[in-house]
């Protein structure tokens, strides 16, 4: 797996995937500068840790034949106060919606996804207070 970081001005790159996408990123907001153009790489870390979870909590509740409609993941992270200004806590709130949800085959999808597949959250688990809370919200149009 590869990726880049290219400066373009002041406190902004952009980065590359070797899948060749890309995403603007900015330091701009933390240094009080007005016009951000795109997350900080702090806020990418937490949407990483959010997309690699709830991809892997789509796809096991897919395999326990699960009827979801609908799932989001929100993230909260405290920084320490000094640099290196590194998470201390993250709390992820995954709402899972669908008709006739297990609220156990949930939880135990995200508990499998935290502790054993997503690979950003085993990383972080190492070094960061990860909590989570799951929500399930039965949808009955469907």
């Amino acid at each position: 797996m590869t990726s880049k970081v290219t400066w373009v001005s002041g406190l902004r790159f952009i980065g590359g995937s070797g899948s060749g996408h890309g995403v603007i990123m900015d330091g701009s907001q933390t240094a009080g500068s007005e016009g951000v153009l795109g997350p900080s790489p702090m806020e990418m870390v937490l949407m990483g840790l959010g997309g690699c979870s709830g991809i892997d909590v789509m796809h096991i509740l897919e395999r326990m034949r699960q009827p979801v409609t609908a799932c989001k993941v929100n993230l909260e992270g405290e920084r320490a106060d000094n640099s290196p200004r590194v998470y201390k806590k993250i709390h992820l709130v995954y709402t899972v919606s669908g008709n006739n949800l297990s609220q156990k085959r949930v939880e135990e999808a995200v508990r499998l996804s935290n502790e054993k597949y997503c690979s950003v959250s085993v990383m972080l688990n190492t070094a960061v207070e990860i909590t989570r809370e799951v929500r399930v919200i039965q949808d009955p149009s469907t």
